[in-house]
């Protein structure tokens, strides 16, 4: 399929990866969904079984022995979560750069989410994750923010020293990898998001992903109605897991224009990846720009390239600069941003999280008598100093799979003149 073509004046494509990659093999695999009658997962005139495929293709891939597909990479994380058996009086320990998803997910089980700092990886701080971990802590949801991954090995071993649960949270780093290991298959559980701005997509979906049986079971009947299903795709109640589901399936529609996608994963990460360590070379050879310290790079998915500016002011000034000059995506996308612009990503821009907002009138879950041991906790700017200058004095520039060579290369020309305009070259 031929990717769109960039003007002088947007020199940055649409951060949709899996977007320009949509031809016949997805269309070819919807439309024998749609002539066999049978959109649903577990039933139908003719089932075509694209969620099987997916599941296996994750189990595969991964090495892990359970996948569930499920309708959003927010379900996933939902019930990643109950499956992990979190509710009142646990706490899920997680780092302040993060989505929304990641907070509500756990509010809306009822536990309290505790904030970790993050390092020069962008992810978490181990060293802070293990000064935070105490007996009401359930679960840590590790964040694979912007692509890559940091520390996990670590963070897996202090998980497995507290014996606490490691749940990896995937959505951005679909195809990453972590010295050859696939990111995903690190934690208890994984999830995946496959919308629309991620790696490869359905427009919406998720997975979720384990190797224990009764993990396993749990996400299966959390993501249902509660129960297991029998062969012929019926519910079964006479199962040992007899529980509250939320219907949370994928469609066979969904899981078919997936299926192609994922077909093409590896192309659509080795593409971002090659404009990536171009980006992060060229601009990194400015004097003041800090590149993400990437552990393994040639593991980074690469859809993200994030600078660390000297100052906030120095950030801001080549933001603006390079903007000026064309480093920006047309109205509807989003790049090169300081990342402080980066909405519900950063933790204090969660207003409710901030403001403890219940879920209902009665305020829970912070007005659970259970989790009164987190009355003071903090959510307001503040809490993670140490995410707040890294983020205050960090670009982040999108690198979709349409960016080419050139184009990287006149990105890189423009930071370059910026910084001479402001006095760092």
């Amino acid at each position: 399929m031929v990717m769109e073509t960039i003007s002088e004046e947007n020199l940055l494509p649409y951060e949709w990866p899996g977007s320009y990659f949509i031809g016949e093999e997805e269309i070819d695999a919807v439309t024998k969904v749609l002539l066999a009658r049978s959109p649903y997962r577990f039933y139908g005139h003719d089932v075509q079984h694209y969620t099987d495929k997916v599941e296996e293709f994750y189990r595969q891939r991964l090495g892990r022995k359970n996948a569930v597909l499920v309708n959003s990479g927010t379900g996933a994380l939902s019930t990643a979560i109950l499956a992990a058996d979190v509710g009142p009086g646990d706490e899920v320990l997680m780092p302040g750069y993060l989505w929304v998803a990641c907070l509500s997910a756990v509010v809306r089980a009822g536990g309290i989410p505790k904030l970790v700092e993050i390092d020069d990886t962008f992810t978490m701080d181990p060293d802070d994750l293990e000064r935070k971990i105490t007996p009401r802590t359930k679960a840590v949801l590790l964040i694979h923010m912007s692509g890559a991954c940091g520390n996990v090995e670590r963070i897996a071993e202090i998980c497995k020293k507290h014996n606490v649960l490691l749940i990896e949270d995937t959505a951005q780093a679909n195809g990453a990898r972590f010295h050859g290991k696939p990111l995903g298959s690190f934690g208890d559980t994984a999830i995946y998001s496959f919308q629309y701005n991620k790696n490869v997509t359905a427009g919406e979906g998720g997975l979720v992903v384990s190797d224990s049986e009764l993990l396993g079971a749990k996400a299966w009947a959390y993501h249902d109605v509660g129960y297991a299903r029998n062969a012929a795709g019926r519910v079964d109640t006479s199962g040992d897991i007899q529980t509250w589901g939320q219907c949370t399936h994928m469609s066979e529609v969904s899981a078919a224009v997936l299926w192609a996608q994922v077909q093409k994963l590896d192309m659509i990460t080795g593409k971002m990846r090659a404009r990536n360590q171009q980006l992060y070379k060229g601009i990194g050879a400015i004097p003041g720009a800090s590149p993400r310290r990437l552990i393994d790079p040639e593991g980074d998915s690469g859809p993200f390239c994030l600078i660390t500016w000297p100052t906030a002011e120095i950030a801001q000034q080549m933001v603006d600069l390079t903007r000026a000059g064309g480093v920006k995506p047309g109205p509807n996308g989003i790049g090169n941003i300081r990342m402080t612009e980066w909405g519900m990503h950063i933790y204090y821009n969660n207003v409710a999280l901030v403001e403890k907002k219940g879920v209902n009138s009665a305020g829970r879950p912070w007005s659970d008598p259970l989790n009164d041991f987190a009355k003071d906790y903090s959510y307001a700017k503040g809490a993670l100093p140490q995410m707040d200058d890294l983020i205050e004095r960090s670009v982040m520039i999108t690198v979709p799979p349409a960016l080419t060579e050139e184009g990287a290369n006149r990105i890189i020309e423009v930071y370059h003149e910026s910084a001479k305009q402001i006095g760092l070259i």
